[in-house]
């Protein structure tokens, strides 16, 4: 019999890192189709559900870096407006372990937002408190298999901030970041230089965030049946 091991999908290196747990945590770390062929290789015998961890930006005008979501459930899965529920029983847990968490619904979306505008615009359409890149792959892989599914997300930029491109330059599809892409973006938009530093201070903010939530959690993220 496999021993029991949760599957976290995460878009960028530094989330895989905290995530990791050897024998208890496989990761996925990736976007789009990538990250839907990773967690279908992922689930097999043995596995007790996939968690969505990491990052997110801000859609609720509320919210500041650094806050800690533990979702209710996830806005856009499967392309159209629908909202996958999060499993009631593993998402209690996780809100006990943090309690300084919110408990919102999520939006799961393809490409990033980076204008205060369109996040705007979008909490006002569905709702949800913040959004990110592999939540939704990652609830629809799971209803799919009849996986429980959580998802714990940090703000890191919140709704009025804008993000440069050269921000955006910095990760490439595989999560690791790519310093010199923000060189060449910033020799084509050098005003990004401006935005970038409350942009760096807000990841570290949200960096140091996700940490401690992860050091409250056990090596299972909480899920009963790990111990």
């Amino acid at each position: 019999m496999s021993a029991p091991f949760v599957v976290a999908a995460v878009g960028l290196a530094f989330e895989a890192r905290l995530a990791h747990a050897p024998g208890k945590v496989k990761i996925c770390c990736g976007r789009g189709t990538h990250m839907a062929v990773a967690l279908a290789t992922a689930v097999g015998p043995g596995c007790a559900g996939i968690i969505s961890f990491g990052i997110a930006g801000g859609l609720d005008p509320q919210l500041r870096a650094g806050t800690t979501i533990v979702a209710s459930s996830v806005i856009g899965a499967n392309g159209v407006k629908i909202a996958l529920p999060a499993d009631a029983r593993w998402s209690q847990q996780l809100l006990r372990a943090l309690p300084q968490a919110v408990h919102l619904p999520l939006l799961g979306v393809d490409a990033a937002v980076t204008e205060p505008s369109d996040k705007l615009k979008l909490f006002r359409q569905t709702g949800a408190a913040a959004l990110d890149m592999e939540s939704h792959i990652a609830a629809s892989v799971a209803a799919s298999h009849g996986l429980p599914f959580a998802v714990l997300r940090v703000v890191a930029d919140p709704a009025g901030q804008r993000i440069p491109q050269a921000a955006l330059a910095g990760m490439r599809e595989d999560g690791s970041t790519d310093a010199l892409g923000v060189l060449r973006a910033l020799t084509k938009t050098p005003g990004d230089l401006f935005d970038l530093p409350g942009v760096a201070f807000n990841a570290y903010v949200a960096k140091a965030a996700l940490a401690r939530a992860r050091r409250h959690l056990g090596a299972g993220f909480g899920l009963a049946d790990l111990g």
